[in-house]
């Protein structure tokens, strides 16, 4: 199941994801949901899960079978995937691509549920962060997408936790 937000807080860990055309960063946050940290940067994979050829969820890639395999490490209570909307708040093509990633990994995670957040900026910020602190070049392109999960789950926890 993917929603657009959570209907109310429990405590739990929770795995932010932030999905790019060739990296997806993951993100964890300890079960209060007072600190995001980063936990991965994983490859994109257009190659089937492995051990799941010719079953019904082929179509499940090794970057979400990866994200399956936190969910349940952590014991996680809810994922959250950044959607990428414009500044206008606007829904493009990386939107719909989140959103489909979200819907199938919702189906490989169930019944944990799957929450889209509004990721606007989380990218710049996070690049923003990372040069503050003098990572450039292949070093920040190693981790940009782990600390953009991070960024994501933050906001996405601070907001939870005040309502």
């Amino acid at each position: 199941m993917v929603t657009a937000q959570a209907d109310g807080w429990r405590r739990g860990v929770r795995i932010g994801v932030d999905v790019g055309a060739a990296r997806v960063g993951v993100a964890r946050c300890d079960p209060d949901g007072i600190l995001a940290t980063p936990v991965a940067t994983l490859a994109r994979d257009p190659g089937p899960a492995p051990g799941r050829p010719g079953s019904p969820d082929a179509y499940i890639f090794r970057d979400m079978a990866q994200i399956a395999e936190y969910v349940r490490e952590y014991e996680a209570v809810e994922v959250v995937v950044g959607l990428p909307v414009t500044l206008a708040g606007a829904e493009g093509i990386a939107a719909q691509h989140a959103r489909t990633y979200a819907q199938v990994l919702g189906k490989l995670i169930a019944p944990v549920p799957v929450h889209l957040a509004d990721e606007r900026m989380s990218t710049v910020a996070a690049t923003r962060r990372l040069s503050e602190r003098g990572v450039r070049g292949k070093r920040q392109r190693a981790v940009v997408d782990q600390v953009a999960a991070v960024e994501i789950l933050q906001q996405w926890v601070d907001k939870r936790r005040r309502t």
